[in-house]
Order: structure tokens, then C-alpha cells, then sequence
């Protein structure tokens, strides 16, 4: 091999390297996430913790790509033992850290051409050039109203905006709305059973709607296959035609 294969080999090297890196990266976020997600839900005495790491680490499965589990209950749950400006600033510095692990995550999805196909949909085209016209104001709303918030994270990585720009938006929506749950939890001392209704509630509003939105596309796709066959002509009425042919 001349030295101008080698040099033009090299830097593709780098790079299969530098991806087996950030694979071996992502795979290990996955499994923190999902560690820290399986002892939350399987544990009662972690549940039950009031320590503020539990707080900190809850952030990881409450934030990361397509939540889990909601965040709000759990800050209602710490703000009565804590101060509202402790939780809030706990609460920060765990989801700016899930957010940057989102941001990364998703970018390596796209590196791998997996959001390819979803970028070929007329919707998401849509989507995608309305939230151009105002990424960070979008943003902002979405990151401090309790909706969801997971198709932003998508949005904002298929628009190409800077990590830097991405987390500032985070930061200054996140504090406020997390400082004020913290101070509603700080003053009402809302009780725990409520608190457990109020989780079990968000889940239910999160996932029902998925529910419903892959039943109504797989029927969809059943009436679209049946449709081609109501349309097909078979095979006897095909052959009645032929022989109410007159003759040649």
C-alpha cells in the first residue's frame, strides 16, 4: 500500500474509532439510566429517602430522551424537608446534566441516520421549519409549561442548535418553573398520598395518548391494506365479463 492510501485511510480510522468511543459512551449512559430508573420504581426505601442524592440522581431517568417518570411529584416530595431554594438548585444541576446527556444521545442517533426516515415525514418537515422561525423562544415555553417535552429535544438537534445555546434556554426555563413547584410543596406540605395520585395522574397523561396514537395508526395501516383488496375485481366476476363478450 503507497503512502497516499495510508494517508487517505487514516483519517477514516479516526473516525470509526471516535464512534466505537462515543458508542461505548452512549451504551453506558443507557445503563445508568436504566439502572437508575429500575431502583427507583423497585425500591420503597429509596422512594421514601430523603436525601438530596436521590433528589439529584432521580433527575437522569426523569429527564433523559423520552421520560420515564415525571419530575414535578418529586419536588413536591423534597420541598417539604428542604428549603425551596435547595431543591430547585438540586433539581437544576441533575437535569442540566440529563439534558446534555440528551443532547448527545440524540445527535449520535442522527450520526447513524436512525431519525432519517422520520425526517422524510411531511409533519415533521413541518415541525421542523416551524420551530426554525423561533427555536429558543419555543423552547423556553415548552421547558417551563408542564407539557412534554421530549419532542423538543429531537427538534432542537434536527435544527442543528449549538449545546451551549440549548442549555442556556434549559437553565432559564427549568429554575423558575422548579423554584416555584418547590415553593407550592415548601408551603402547602402537600401529603404523600396526594403526592402519589398526583405521579401515578402524569403518567397516565403522558402515555395515554401514545396509547391511542399507535392504535389509531395501526388501524390505519389495516384499513389502507384492505382497501386495495375491496378494490380488486375476483376472479369469477372477471370471468362472467369475458363470457358476456360478444364474439368476434
Amino acid at each position: 500500500m503507497s503512502d497516499l492510501d495510508f494517508l487517505t485511510q487514516l483519517p477514516l480510522k479516526k473516525t470509526r474509532r471516535a464512534r466505537r468511543v462515543r458508542v461505548f459512551i452512549l451504551l453506558l449512559e443507557i445503563i445508568l439510566v436504566m439502572g437508575l430508573m429500575i431502583a427507583w420504581i423497585s425500591s420503597s426505601a429509596i422512594r421514601q429517602n430523603k436525601s438530596l442524592w436521590v433528589l439529584f440522581f432521580y433527575c437522569f431517568p426523569s429527564e433523559f430522551l423520552i421520560s420515564f417518570v415525571p419530575h414535578e411529584p418529586v419536588i413536591l416530595f423534597f420541598s417539604k424537608y428542604y428549603s425551596a431554594l435547595t431543591v430547585a438548585a438540586v433539581s437544576l444541576a441533575g437535569t442540566i446534566l440529563a439534558e446534555a446527556l440528551d443532547y448527545s444521545t440524540i445527535k449520535m442517533i442522527e450520526e447513524f441516520k436512525l431519525l432519517s426516515k422520520a425526517q422524510k415525514s411531511a409533519l415533521v418537515d413541518r415541525l421542523v421549519k416551524a420551530f426554525g422561525r423561533r427555536p429558543y423562544l419555543a423552547l423556553w415555553i415548552a421547558a417551563f409549561l408542564p407539557v412534554p417535552f421530549y419532542p423538543f429535544r429531537f427538534l432542537t438537534v434536527m435544527t442543528n442548535l449549538p449545546l451551549a445555546g440549548y442549555l442556556a434556554v434549559i437553565i432559564t426555563a427549568r429554575f423558575p418553573k422548579f423554584l416555584i413547584l418547590a415553593l407550592v410543596g415548601s408551603v402547602l406540605k402537600i401529603p404523600d398520598s396526594v403526592i402519589v395520585g398526583f405521579f401515578l395522574v402524569m403518567i397516565l397523561a403522558a402515555y395515554l395518548p401514545n396509547v391511542r396514537f399507535y392504535k389509531n395508526r395501526k388501524k390505519a395501516k389495516a384499513n389502507s391494506r384492505e382497501a386495495p383488496a375491496a378494490i380488486k375485481p375476483c376472479p369469477d366476476s372477471q370471468e362472467t365479463l369475458a363470457d358476456s363478450k360478444p364474439g368476434l
